[in-house]
């Protein structure tokens, strides 16, 4: 036996160095396969599989979404039990993304099976340049998964997709919420497509919104039996997205419930200019490129366009008639301003909501604005397009005292009494309330005090104003009803 393994020591020695003298011979391409070969030999005689996920697809070279995905998954999973980190922040990150470092290892665990992952990294050339000393060379990562043969269905399905799942929630989750907006240059859909963005970090919240508490807790158990409702939505066969209508005077805080949503859900934000899009095809277009998990904004619909497809031709005839021939060409000439008019219909803008092309994703939510709700079509609004219509009225006194906890930080005060009252008489935005508890200088004792009474002035003056403005009317309408009578 002891000779035996002499034998087979000597015979390894004598291949080793016949390999380090033939390998000055040989392409650095051949080597890494003859190499490669080699690592796999053991395989052949153990019962393991090993599944490799390389950083790049070969046959686009665009990053592998399944090595991003695990790349996130094993970051999280690394952080306690490997020895050997590499730590980066992107731009879009909120936070240092860890990942292993070449070489090392983790061991997971998945329904009492144990999983290994490895870390592999690789200068290559290539074959696409050249071959030989003439190729450039490049980092080939890659991790490979090692586990026994017979846990094949269990790794390949169940654990694979939980991997996926879950690197998905890590890297959405650690991104910064966008704001996007929608192009109008032609030339930028080839630079960035047809959505420009910037990092969008609203300090806006539920728990700073001056709004009713019970319309708050409403809203907000809508919005989480949309977040958990993926299953039910598949089960009545709808597409999974939700419709909000919000609509109330100007200043009433529209703007920042769509920032307390998207904080919330942690969605990007969508904000569509109609007004920029040219036709119906341009919009569906538009619809495709948004991701999922984020919030479709239309403000001011009722302002954006003339969704009845009527058109208005300003110009007089002359009185002069003309032949025929003319008169064809001048009602067939466009003007520059009809040109670049938009041709967003309405039946484009209902497709688009719910339309065969609205299930082209999942987990949206569309938003629509208004002052003036009863101005907009009531197909456009019914209930399945816009599921939950919003008013965001005056200020009253629940509003208001969520307002004075997050200025003032108070929750009672002696002058509340006679704000209530003035509130319940007066219609006062929001905006308006905040404005005035807003203090103006370097905080004091006293500074409570005198924002309360800043906001007593403030409404009496608009009651003051309203008044007089009141009587004008009536003394107009006086005079004119004299005048008839006469």
């Amino acid at each position: 036996m002891g000779m035996a393994l002499a034998e087979l020591v000597s015979g390894l020695g004598g291949l080793l160095f016949l390999w380090s003298a033939v390998q000055q011979f040989l392409p650095e391409n051949f080597q890494y396969h003859i190499q490669k070969w080699f690592s796999r030999l053991p395989n052949y005689f153990i019962q393991h599989m090993h599944i490799t996920f390389e950083e790049y697809n070969n046959n686009n070279g665009r990053t592998n979404e399944a090595y991003t995905c695990i790349k996130n998954y094993l970051g999280a999973k690394s952080i306690k039990k490997a020895a050997y980190l590499k730590a980066d922040k992107s731009r879009n990150s909120k936070s240092l993304q860890f990942t292993l470092d070449e070489g090392d290892e983790v061991i997971d665990e998945f329904q009492n099976v144990k999983i290994k992952w490895v870390a592999y990294q690789e200068t290559v050339k290539e074959s696409g340049h050249g071959s030989g000393r003439n190729s450039m060379p490049f980092e080939k990562r890659s991790f490979v998964l090692k586990a026994h043969s017979r846990y094949r269905d269990l790794v390949m399905e169940d654990y694979l997709n939980h991997v996926m799942k879950e690197g998905k929630s890590i890297q959405f989750q650690n991104r910064k919420r966008r704001l996007y907006t929608n192009n109008k240059d032609e030339d930028c859909y080839w630079k960035g497509g047809r959505w420009s963005y910037i990092n969008f970090q609203h300090p806006a919240s539920f728990d700073t919104l001056g709004m009713d508490p019970l319309k708050k807790e409403e809203i907000l158990d809508d919005l989480d039996s949309f977040k958990t409702g993926k299953d039910y939505y598949k089960k009545i066969g709808k597409a999974w997205k939700r419709g909000y209508l919000l609509y109330g005077p100007p200043g009433s805080g529209k703007s920042t419930m769509i920032a307390a949503i998207a904080k919330y859900l942690d969605y990007d934000i969508y904000d569509l200019e109609l007004t920029s899009v040219r036709e119906n095809a341009e919009l569906k277009q538009l619809l495709i490129e948004t991701s999922n998990k984020s919030m479709i904004v239309i403000e001011d619909i009722d302002c954006s366009l003339d969704l009845t497809g009527a058109r208005k031709n300003d110009k007089k005839e002359s009185g002069d008639e003309k032949d025929g021939e003319d008169n064809n060409k001048k009602q067939s000439s466009e003007t520059e301003e009809d040109k670049n008019r938009s041709k967003v219909t309405l039946s484009g803008l209902l497709n688009f909501i719910d339309g065969i092309w609205s299930a082209c994703g999942e987990e949206r939510v569309i938003v629509f604005t208004t002052n003036q709700v009863e101005k907009l079509d009531p197909a456009l609004i019914r209930r399945g397009r816009m599921d939950m219509h919003i008013e965001m009225s005056y200020c009253k006194f629940e509003a208001f005292k969520i307002l004075a906890k997050n200025y003032l930080d108070i929750d009672s005060h002696p002058l509340f009494g006679e704000i209530r009252q003035l509130l319940e008489e007066n219609e006062v935005s929001a905006c308006d309330v905040a404005e005035n508890l807003m203090p103006r200088r370097k905080w004091r004792d006293d500074h409570v005090e005198i924002c309360l009474l800043k906001l007593i002035e403030a409404i009496k003056n608009q009651q003051h104003k309203k008044g007089k403005k009141e009587q004008k009317e009536e003394e107009v309408q006086e005079q004119e009803r004299s005048t008839k009578f006469e």
